[in-house]
């Protein structure tokens, strides 16, 4: 008996394997077939287009093929898309964002559309003021009113000693007398209304030219009313009638501005005078734009309403 090598046995093994692998390799002549037959396929199918022989075995396979591809994309969709969906919903979050932002402004728009127009009309009424005075206007807005702790009815405007604005100057609106100018400062100044009990206010009854004196009645409602005592007790002022100013040039109230009128008339048989009652025709609950009667000319930090309605 022959004795047993373990070499002998080793080499034989792996002798067995590398036969084993030869014969699972395909051999070389396979591969040149098929590479060739992939360059004859491609050349018939290029060269054939629309009207290839290739055509209905790639139809064939898309059928075959295509309702899997479906069902894997479908499948595979929602996972691929899952950045592009953050993308998307950061966008999405922005357009709200601009389009409530572009929302907020069209509706403050409208919503201020009625108090642009008012003021609009007040500040168009001022150039018609001006000319219907003869006078220059500087053109305020009333900013503050004066606490009820003081006593006194006044407001504050926004146009002071730099818009030519000083102690003394009357006051109107686009309906008629507003006050007289109290105190200014560079870029403010108070104004007394006439509608205060201390104000007093020299005026002319417009049917007779009877002249008299207009004080307030201390209220700041729509309806607040006016007293007017006329120098002559005998003269009787007519209902209807129109009072205005009878000053001068150089004093706190410039002649002619229209104050309001006659609505009602009283006399007293005690003191032998007559009294009326005048409704003005400034509504003082509602004071805007306003407008201060300077000199023709005047240096000021902001467009000044000529007495011909133009502006300089």
């Amino acid at each position: 008996m022959r004795g047993f090598s373990p070499q002998a046995g080793r080499e034989r093994r792996w002798t067995g394997l590398e036969r084993l692998e030869q014969r699972n390799r395909p051999p070389r002549s396979l591969l040149v077939a098929l590479v060739l037959a992939s360059i004859t396929f491609i050349t018939l199918d290029v060269s054939g287009g629309g009207s290839s022989p290739l055509e209905p075995v790639r139809r064939a396979v898309g059928e075959a093929f295509g309702p899997a591809e479906a069902a894997a994309d479908a499948a595979v969709r929602p996972f691929t898309a899952v950045p592009a969906w953050f993308r998307s919903k950061g966008d999405l979050r922005d357009q709200v964002r601009d389009l409530e932002a572009s929302n907020a402004e069209l509706k403050n728009q409208v919503e201020l559309a009625g108090f642009d127009r008012n003021r609009l009309e007040q500040y168009d009424g001022l150039t018609s003021a001006a000319e219907d005075l003869g006078s220059a206007l500087v053109p305020a807005r009333v900013v503050a009113i004066g606490s009820r702790q003081s006593q006194s009815f006044t407001v504050t405007i926004d146009a002071g000693s730099d818009a030519g604005v000083g102690p003394d100057m009357t006051v109107v609106n686009d309906d008629g007398l507003v006050g007289r100018v109290l105190r200014v400062t560079r870029s403010t100044a108070t104004v007394l209304l006439i509608i205060d009990p201390d104000s007093t206010v020299g005026g002319r009854v417009g049917s007779s030219m009877e002249i008299g004196f207009v004080t307030g009645s201390g209220s700041l409602t729509s309806d607040a009313a006016l007293d007017l005592r006329l120098v002559d007790d005998a003269s009787v002022p007519a209902r209807d009638d129109t009072v205005v100013t009878w000053g001068s040039t150089t004093g706190p109230y410039a002649p002619g501005v229209p104050i309001g009128t006659i609505t009602e008339v009283y006399s007293s048989v005690r003191e032998a005078s007559q009294r009326a009652v005048v409704k003005p025709f400034v509504d003082f609950s509602a004071l805007d734009v306003v407008g201060v009667m300077v000199p023709s000319g005047s240096a000021s930090d902001r467009a000044i309403v000529e007495a011909d309605g133009s502006l300089r």
